[in-house]
């Protein structure tokens, strides 16, 4: 029986992805198919909502790897699909809740992007943005005082019903938006619809907000304005949510409150007799750190300062670590002329002797290459079996006495 994995593929992830994966992606996809954002794709959030309310349900998650969608949906695991933007507010705790909506007004989605130096030194971005506002000039009504009336087609109940004959003792009824009326239950005539809003109630205008981004926010992190939101005539403004969403730096990663640098190189010499390298720090301080003589540094040792990471959110003085991961580089071949080698072999700790025999080989190293790889699986040479293709021979090494 083949595995279904539709749900995998719509959130872009492998069949054994972890919660947390399950969380990025959908994150990720929800955010950028948000109905606020993307008003023409809401099929798309809601089969986004569907696969990550089935896939993060440990019992769902089950049934749908044993049975496909059709298990789920036939399997007892109680209750059947949730509101989508319900799942939405829930998963990035905006609350509300679909009774919410009934009294206010939709939520309006933004994704900003910041850098980490922002969210490490604290920023203010001004954000230009279109949003609906109640027509100053009508008062939301869309037109005269007294001239809206109720459509006479719907009965001010803004949807149509059709009854159709299938066949004998058999009809269907099939409701739509009233066509008189464009689902809103009233209509104006048109000498006396509003100039402003030609009837609309509402219109489009600039608004700039501020957005300030404290020291120590996170990747995914919320900013509300609250009753920033679109204007609908009787309802509550919804709020204006800005998402951060961190770009990646150069030179930093961060993790938590702490700030990795995943590789920095020193000399060879550096790590055997100690060395001082200059950070510079992303609120352009400069640092230096240090080893002292005798401190070996070896390649892929992991480091700290205490005190030099991300400043923490609501308490900037205080900051995490700076954690660093050292690469050493070595001298290329030939480098060191011989008279200095027999130098540095007098200091260095002593090798073990290799004794040969007569019996034994001499033979010659050389680089390994891919190409080397090609030639020896068609050549018949193979340096080691087909089904270890990927490991290196094992059980060789020099013998000492």
């Amino acid at each position: 029986m083949v595995k279904e994995t539709q749900y995998y593929d719509v959130l872009g992830v492998r069949s054994n992805a972890t919660e947390a994966e399950l969380k990025k992606a959908y994150r990720k996809l929800a955010l950028k198919y948000h109905p606020d954002k993307n008003p023409d794709e809401p099929e798309k959030f809601k089969e986004i909502s569907l696969a990550y309310e089935t896939l993060s349900d440990q019992k769902k998650r089950k049934i749908y790897d044993e049975g496909g969608e059709q298990a789920v949906k036939e399997g007892g695991t109680g209750g059947g699909m949730h509101d989508p933007m319900d799942l939405f507010d829930m998963f990035f705790k905006f609350g509300g809740g679909s009774r919410g909506r009934e009294r206010r007004g939709k939520d309006v989605i933004h994704q900003l992007a910041v850098t980490l130096d922002e969210l490490y030194n604290g920023s203010v971005r001004k954000l230009a943005l279109q949003k609906q506002v109640v027509c100053d000039k009508c008062e939301g009504r869309g037109g005269k005082k007294g001239a809206v009336e109720k459509c006479g087609t719907c009965r001010g109940s803004g949807m149509q019903v059709h009854v159709r004959q299938l066949g004998p003792g058999m009809v269907q009824q099939i409701q739509s938006m009233c066509s008189s009326c464009e689902g809103q239950g009233e209509r104006i005539s048109a000498k006396d619809r509003c100039k402003s809003c030609q009837g609309q109630k509402v219109i489009r205008e600039r608004k700039i907000l501020e957005v300030h981004i404290d020291k120590g926010m996170k990747d995914g992190q919320k900013i509300t304005f609250r009753g920033e939101g679109d204007q609908e005539p009787g309802l509550e403004p919804g709020d204006i949510i800005i998402i951060l969403d961190e770009k990646p730096n150069e030179m930093f990663r961060r993790r938590g409150n702490d700030l990795l640098i995943m590789a920095c190189k020193i000399e060879l010499v550096e790590a055997l007799c100690g060395f001082q390298k200059i950070i510079n720090t992303l609120d352009k301080r400069e640092i230096v750190i240090m080893s002292h003589p005798g401190e070996i540094v070896k390649p892929g040792d992991i480091k700290m300062v205490v005190g030099e990471g991300m400043p923490l959110y609501k308490n900037p003085f205080e900051r995490g670590r700076l954690i660093i991961q050292f690469q050493i580089n070595f001298p290329e071949n030939n480098a060191i002329q011989e008279k200095n080698l027999e130098k540095l072999e007098a200091i260095m700790p002593a090798r073990e002797d290799c004794i040969v025999t007569d019996d034994m080989e001499m033979v010659t190293l050389s680089d390994y290459t891919l190409e080397h790889e090609s030639r020896g699986h068609h050549g018949g040479g193979n340096a080691y079996d087909e089904d270890d293709e990927n490991q290196m021979p094992r059980g060789m090494q020099c013998q000492s006495h």
